[in-house]
């Protein structure tokens, strides 16, 4: 079995030039193609991947889900590992680990690697794939899926987002499996508020389609009173530290120790 690495971008050269050089400088043996799909990116994306020789796909509509299809059209191995470009395998034997899970279990629709502190509670508490896809699921930056599974059943694009989630629900409820492995890997992106905004909205939406959760008004009015109390609490809060350490500095340029 051969692996394939898909990377979903959008102007993050920065980002994207230090993840394709930790895959040719660290992995070249484990990985046997790296497809980058780029959303009319205005950057250096295109001149990375050729300097890279990584295979570049633009495409001009983004979804989350269309986009996670394009990966798995591009991709020509039978294991596909897809990225942000804001995230980068660590340890070692990412890739070994995914490899050894795919050759172990035939029925297995994909891999949750783990980046984050939720990821690795769950990961040894035990938590199921099928009791919950929410935490076990897949995350589509730093996931494994198997293409075969995929052909049979796409990812869905007309879900606001969560396209990886509700896939995961759908391939379990068909009887196949999702696991952890414990292939470790970052995850680092600093959005701007517009950004978050989008992302907040995209959340709202794939909530109710995914989970079926309900928000009322009076709720969301709760979360703004409570959104303006912590932002006055932690302004009074910075300002009075700032306080305290210009006079801790009046102090102590009055009063400085021995030199040694």
């Amino acid at each position: 079995m051969k692996i394939s690495v898909v990377i979903r971008t959008k102007n993050q050269a920065p980002a994207l030039g230090f993840l394709l050089r930790n895959l040719k400088e660290r992995y070249t043996s484990d990985i046997d193609e790296i497809v980058v799909i780029d959303n009319n990116s205005t950057d250096d994306t295109p001149s990375l991947c050729q300097q890279y020789h990584a295979r570049y796909v633009k495409i001009e509509q983004f979804s989350y889900g269309g986009s996670a299809n394009t990966a798995a059209t591009e991709a020509k191995n039978e294991i596909i590992v897809i990225f942000s470009a804001h995230s980068y395998p660590v340890s070692h034997d990412f890739f070994k680990l995914i490899k050894q899970r795919f050759l172990a279990n035939p029925n297995l629709a994909g891999l949750r690697c783990l980046h984050s502190t939720n990821d690795y509670r769950a990961f040894i508490k035990g938590v199921q794939a099928v009791d919950n896809a929410n935490r076990a699921g897949l995350i589509f930056s730093g996931s494994a899926f198997a293409k075969a599974v995929w052909e049979q059943y796409p990812f869905r694009e007309d879900v606001a987002t969560f396209e990886d989630k509700e896939w995961s629900k759908r391939v379990l409820s068909k009887g196949f499996d999702i696991e952890f492995v414990p292939a470790i890997f970052h995850y680092e992106i600093k959005r701007t508020r517009a950004q978050e905004y989008f992302r907040f909205k995209n959340d709202v939406i794939g909530n109710y389609q995914l989970w079926h959760e309900e928000v009322k008004t009076s709720s969301a009015f709760k979360g703004l009173i409570a959104t303006i109390f912590k932002t006055f609490y932690n302004a009074i809060i910075q300002l009075y530290f700032a306080i305290k350490r210009f006079t801790y500095i009046l102090r102590f340029n009055f009063n400085k120790p021995s030199k040694f």
